[in-house]
């Protein structure tokens, strides 16, 4: 936080935004102090959030049971590890995750992609989400005992839909198409297809893209575009 301070402060940044998704933004840089800037978050530790893209967005959660009377599991911390888990993975479309921490779902996990609901005995998972112009609130998948089966089906249900879906298709109108029976067969009833669903992904997160905007700031990757010359 006092890295981003600082950074917004040296480059005067107009306006610093903490986002619905729990990112933060960095808005009227101008295009000459962007390299620059990003060569000095690379230095403090930072990596590309994307914001943009066929990715996966930063995982959301509510404080969960270390900070909230009404918390059950850690959420913040399972956040932690199924972005980590997951972060670098190409999808067909954006991909929204969140954890909440007791069904209040402050971090409103039923309109995400995927979406985990903590309760006492353990975790629910939520799938097939969005919010937006049409919403859509998520089918319930299934529910497991631990942070490890959580990581599991996240991770199998995002090479599942990845592997099955086209292009641009968010979760939702993917599993309206193919339906809910298809992803828990895949899933849910099969543990052995699910486990190579999980190891595909595993194998394809060795070789997740490398962060553009720290090649861009190491000078890897420095092309820029070239406005022809003009003829008076």
């Amino acid at each position: 936080m006092r890295a981003i301070a600082e950074i917004a402060e040296r480059y005067e940044v107009p306006t610093v935004h903490i986002t619905g998704g729990q990112r933060i933004g960095l808005y009227g840089i101008t295009k000459e102090n962007l390299p620059k800037m990003w060569a000095e978050m690379v230095e403090a530790g930072f990596v590309s959030g994307h914001a943009y893209g066929k990715a996966l967005r930063t995982v959301k959660t509510c404080v969960g049971q270390e900070w909230c009377r009404f918390g059950t599991q850690d959420s913040t911390g399972l956040g932690i590890k199924v972005e980590k888990l997951t972060w670098g993975s190409w999808t067909p479309h954006k991909f929204k995750i969140a954890v909440s921490g007791c069904p209040r779902n402050c971090a409103e996990a039923t309109i995400k992609d995927l979406g985990v609901v903590c309760v006492d005995s353990g975790y629910e998972i939520h799938v097939g989400g969005n919010g937006g112009i049409k919403v859509r609130v998520t089918d319930f998948l299934c529910k497991v005992g631990s942070e490890a089966e959580v990581l599991e089906y996240c991770g199998a249900f995002m090479q599942l839909y990845r592997e099955s879906a086209q292009y641009m298709d968010r979760t939702a109108p993917w599993i309206e198409r193919v339906g809910l029976a298809y992803v828990k067969q895949h899933i849910v009833e099969d543990a052995a297809s699910r486990s190579k669903l999980y190891e595909r992904f595993l194998q394809s997160q060795r070789y997740s893209q490398d962060d553009p905007w720290k090649e861009r700031a190491e000078g890897k990757d420095a092309h820029e575009f070239t406005a022809l010359a003009t003829i008076a």
